[in-house]
C-alpha cells in the first residue's frame, strides 16, 4: 500500500483531481470476442482532470506524467505538447466532480508503447497483498504476455465516504483484461481451466480483502451443454452492458470452498462440440488508411449501429499528429447513402512541432446503419533528425475514441443496482434503459516520405576510398626520396667462383 499512499499524497498535495492510466498490448477483436468488458486503446493512454485551484495546468500535467512514468516504469515521460489535447465533449470527470471546465482536462496517448513485465510488477505492488495471496497469484507474467490480448489500467478518483459527503476519500481501481484464445491458437477446443490459462490455481484469499470472488459467465442459450466444476457457492444474475448475464460465483472467503481440496481450479467443459458465435455488439467501429502514394491519403472510420429500431448519438474524438496535415473541407459523413451532418463539431488545427489536430463531433447514428467518416490529409516531410531509428516501419496514429449511451436490450431495475454494486460500478447505466460505452478503434500505421538514410554511408565509403587511393598515392610520390645504387663487384667467394668458371670455359657469374 505504500505505492498507493504516495500516489494519493501526490494527487492531494498538488491538487490534481483524478487520473486514468491505460496500457494495452494487442487489439480487441470485437467480431470474434464480442463486446469487451473494459475497453482500452493499444499502447499507453493517460487522461487527467485537475482541480480548479491548479494555476499552471500544463506544468502540473508534465510533472504528473513524469512521476507516473517512474512509478509504472512506462514511457509516459514522452508525453508533451505534440501529443496532448484538450477535449471539450469527451472524457467527462468520474467520481466527485467540482466542475466540468474542459480547460482542466488533459489527454494523451502513446500508440507505440508496449506493455511488458516491468509495467506489470509495479501494478501488482499496488494490490493489498501484492502477488502473494488471493487472485493475484494467477498473475504470472510468462502466461499473461503469452495471451492474445492484454490490458491493464489504474484509476484514481475522489469519492464521498458517506451519503452526506462530509469527507472525501481516494478510490484506487485496478483492472486487468486478458484473452486466452485456445480455439484460434490451434487447440480447437473451448474448454478451459485456471491451471490451463495461468499454470497456477487459487490456494487462499487475501487476508486484507473484504470480498474476493470469482465470476464465471454461464450465460449461453443452451446451458445444458456446458459444465462448471467444482460446483459454485452461488449463482448470480445481473444486467451487464444491456444483456442479462448469469454467473457462477466462487467466494474465496467461504470456509467451505477449500474444505474438500487445498486449491481451487475452476474448469469449464463443453459436453459436446458447440459452434456458438459471439453476438455482435450494438456499437462497434473500425478505422483504416486509404489512398496510395506518399503524398496524400485518407482516414476512413466506419461506425456500426446494429440496433434494429433505436437510434442514438455518439461522440467521436480524433487525435491526429501534426505531420499529417488534415484537409477539413474534405470531411464527409455518409449514412445509408445520404449526408449526415454532425450536431456538434469542434476542430483545433495543429501547429508544426507544437500540437496535434483535435476533431470532435456529435453524430446521430440511425438504427441498423453504417456511418462512414472520411477526411483527407497530406504527409509532411520531416527533418532527418526527427525520424525514429526504424523510419521505414511507419508512424503510429492513436486510436479514435467513441463515447455513447447505447440502448439496452434488457432494462436494469433499481433492485439490480443494489444487489450488483460491482457490475454497476464497472458498467455504469444512466436510467436502466441505456448504458455508457467508450470504444477505441484500431491505431493506424502511416508511412511518411523517408529519405535514403544509406546515402551518407555510401558517400563516406566512396570518399574514404578516393582519399586512400588517389591522395595517398600522390602524397607518397611527393614525399618519397630516390637514391641511385651502384652495382657491387661481389665478395671473395664470387671472385673465386669466376676464376674456376674461367678455367672450365664457363661464363662468369
Amino acid at each position: 500500500m505504500c505505492a498507493f499512499a504516495s500516489l494519493s499524497w501526490e494527487m492531494d498535495q498538488e491538487k490534481r483531481g483524478r487520473f486514468h492510466d491505460f496500457s494495452g498490448l494487442g487489439f480487441w477483436r470485437t467480431r470474434y470476442w464480442g463486446q469487451p468488458p473494459l475497453q482500452a486503446p493499444a499502447g499507453a493512454e493517460l487522461w487527467v482532470w485537475f482541480q480548479p485551484t491548479v494555476t499552471d495546468v500544463d506544468k502540473a500535467w508534465k510533472e504528473l506524467s513524469n512521476i507516473l512514468s517512474g512509478i509504472f516504469c512506462a514511457s509516459l515521460n514522452f508525453i508533451d505538447s505534440t501529443n496532448t489535447v484538450i477535449p471539450t465533449a469527451s472524457f467527462k470527470p468520474l467520481g466527485l466532480a467540482n466542475g466540468t471546465d474542459h480547460h482542466l482536462l488533459r489527454y494523451a496517448v502513446l500508440p507505440r508503447e508496449v506493455v511488458c513485465t516491468e509495467n506489470l510488477t509495479p501494478w501488482k505492488k499496488l494490490l493489498p497483498c501484492g502477488s502473494k495471496a488471493g487472485l493475484a497469484v494467477l498473475l504470472k507474467a510468462e502466461r499473461l504476455f503469452h495471451s492474445s490480448y492484454h490490458s491493464q489500467a489504474v484509476h484514481i478518483r475522489p469519492i464521498c465516504r458517506d451519503a452526506s459527503c462530509l469527507a472525501v476519500s481516494w478510490e484506487l481501481r485496478q483492472t486487468l483484461t486478458v484473452v486466452f484464445d485456445f480455439f484460434s491458437s490451434g487447440q480447437g477446443k473451448k474448454d478451459w481451466s485456471l491451471f490451463k490459462m495461468f499454470s497456477r490455481t487459487l490456494t487462499d484469499s487475501c487476508p486484507l480483502a473484504s470480498q474476493s470472488k470469482v465470476y464465471v459467465d454461464i450465460s449461453p442459450k443452451n446451458k445444458e451443454l456446458l459444465e462448471v466444476s467444482p460446483p459454485p457457492t452461488s449463482v448470480h444474475e445481473a444486467v451487464v452492458q444491456g444483456d442479462k448475464k448469469t454467473y457462477a460465483v466462487y467466494d474465496l472467503l467461504s470456509p467451505s470452498l477449500f474444505n474438500t481440496s487445498r486449491s481451487l481450479n475452476v474448469q469449464l467443459k463443453w459436453k459436446r462440440p458447440q459452434d456458438t458465435e459471439m453476438p455482435i455488439p450494438t456499437l462497434h467501429a473500425q478505422r483504416y488508411v486509404g489512398g496510395y502514394g506518399l503524398q496524400t491519403g485518407e482516414i476512413c472510420t466506419l461506425i456500426y449501429n446494429t440496433h434494429p429500431y433505436r437510434a442514438f448519438p455518439v461522440i467521436l474524438l480524433e487525435t491526429v499528429p501534426w505531420y499529417l496535415r488534415l484537409y477539413v473541407h474534405t470531411l464527409t459523413i455518409i449514412t445509408k447513402g445520404k449526408e449526415n451532418k454532425p450536431s456538434y463539431i469542434h476542430y483545433q488545427p495543429a501547429q508544426d512541432r507544437r500540437r496535434p489536430h483535435l476533431l470532435e463531433m456529435l453524430i446521430q447514428l440511425p438504427a441498423n446503419s453504417v456511418t462512414k467518416i472520411t477526411i483527407q490529409f497530406e504527409r509532411a516531410l520531416l527533418k532527418w533528425t526527427e525520424y525514429p531509428p526504424d523510419p521505414n516501419h511507419g508512424f503510429y496514429v492513436g486510436s479514435s475514441v467513441l463515447s455513447a449511451l447505447v440502448p439496452s436490450v434488457t432494462a436494469m431495475k433499481d433492485m439490480d443496482v443494489e444487489q450488483s454494486p460491482l457490475f454497476t460500478s464497472l458498467f455504469p447505466s444512466s436510467d436502466g434503459s441505456s448504458y455508457f460505452v467508450r470504444l477505441y478503434t484500431e491505431p493506424l500505421l502511416v508511412n511518411l516520405p523517408t529519405p535514403d538514410f544509406s546515402m551518407p554511408y555510401n558517400v563516406i565509403c566512396l570518399t574514404c576510398t578516393v582519399v586512400a587511393v588517389c591522395y595517398g598515392s600522390f602524397y607518397n610520390l611527393l614525399t618519397r626520396t630516390f637514391h641511385v645504387e651502384e652495382p657491387s663487384r661481389g665478395g671473395l667467394a664470387k671472385r673465386l667462383a669466376n676464376v674456376i668458371r674461367k678455367f672450365r670455359g664457363v661464363p662468369p657469374l
